[in-house]
């Protein structure tokens, strides 16, 4: 008689051996690109079969809870395994991933002169776009007030940095929900090897796209055309934040595991998010998302806090603030004479 095949085996072959639409609605990834991640995280991340538990069930754990944001009773029950089973290798899939930054984490390159895509075009040498969203935590009970941000929600304060392909190659979790942006920003500007931020908007100069139009609302001088092009550019930030809390539910409300975990959660979902769009030629996740995250946060809008909580530039001000005004006069110029 031919032995019964186990469950879990049985299960696993459903979710990733099955069809790519099955992979797809449950792990994001197709049948391919998971099989790629399971050999990374086997080479790259030491991540290995045990006595009971394969590789690939042990990624589908996690990707299961970061998709799903499902509690550890029903990744059990859906599973059938144990709970400390689950959460084992749910935990170490993290530590496994995470080695893969090396891989994952995208090089941006910067605007040169070939560039012809018209939100991008006038920023010759950009390296990609920045801001920040608040992520729903659950922090011990005595900490809750300092992880009460101005909404109200308990949250940690998430800076992320994307190139122009809306792929992130600089992402700092952890930072307290009442922190002020411009605190997390110096903190990641100030870091070894961190952050370079030369570029700003113009402060107190009409900024958000809704402000303009053609004719008497469109762009009066240089500083304004300049917040306008800046603000397109820029939106590719907002979309990614979008994109990364439709693929990710847990990245969409409250999880119950230690902060540490959950900060190191918001990192996987980055380097996944990375994954998948360099494996799968169409990313499934762009046709659900509008251009604007309702959560997302504009660190560059009005009602942030004054200028003293702002960071304009990693180099001297009066320097960036000479190139700016340059790039921005010579936008108005060419601007102007095609508008003659």
């Amino acid at each position: 008689m031919a032995q019964r095949i186990p469950d879990q085996v049985s299960r696993i072959y459903r979710l990733t051996g099955n069809n790519d639409t099955d992979c797809l609605d449950n792990l994001r990834m197709d049948m391919g690109s998971f099989a790629r991640l399971c050999y990374l995280l086997h080479n790259v991340g030491r991540l290995s079969d045990s006595k009971d538990v394969k590789l690939e069930e042990k990624v589908c754990f996690f990707l299961t809870v970061l998709a799903h944001h499902k509690k550890n009773r029903i990744v059990k029950f859906d599973h059938v395994r144990s709970g400390h089973t689950v959460s084992i290798y749910f935990n170490a899939v993290i530590v496994s991933l995470l080695k893969l930054h090396p891989i994952l984490l995208v090089t941006p390159k910067p605007v040169d002169d070939e560039c012809n895509v018209a939100r991008w075009k006038h920023f010759k040498g950009c390296l990609g776009a920045l801001d920040g969203t608040y992520i729903d935590v659950q922090p011990p009970l005595l900490d809750k007030p300092r992880y009460r941000n101005r909404k109200g929600g308990i949250s940690v304060n998430v800076l992320g940095v994307v190139d122009r392909n809306m792929d992130f190659v600089y992402m700092l979790p952890g930072w307290e929900g009442s922190a002020a942006d411009g605190r997390v920003l110096r903190d990641a500007v100030n870091r070894p090897n961190g952050l370079k931020v030369p570029n700003a908007p113009y402060q107190s100069i009409r900024y958000h796209l809704d402000e303009w139009c053609e004719g008497s609302r469109a762009p009066q001088n240089a500083k304004e055309l300049y917040n306008q092009r800046h603000t397109k550019a820029r939106n590719v930030i907002e979309r990614t934040w979008g994109i990364m809390k439709w693929r990710w539910a847990v990245l969409r409300s409250t999880s119950f595991y230690p902060l540490r975990t959950q900060n190191q959660m918001i990192l996987c979902c980055a380097l996944l998010h990375n994954f998948i769009r360099r494996e799968m030629e169409v990313d499934p996740a762009e046709a659900h998302v509008p251009d604007l995250d309702p959560n997302h946060r504009n660190l560059y809008a009005d009602d942030q806090p004054a200028d003293d909580e702002f960071v304009e530039s990693v180099g001297p001000n009066h320097e960036w603030s000479a190139w700016r005004d340059n790039l921005a006069n010579d936008m108005f110029t060419d601007w102007r004479v095609g508008h003659c």
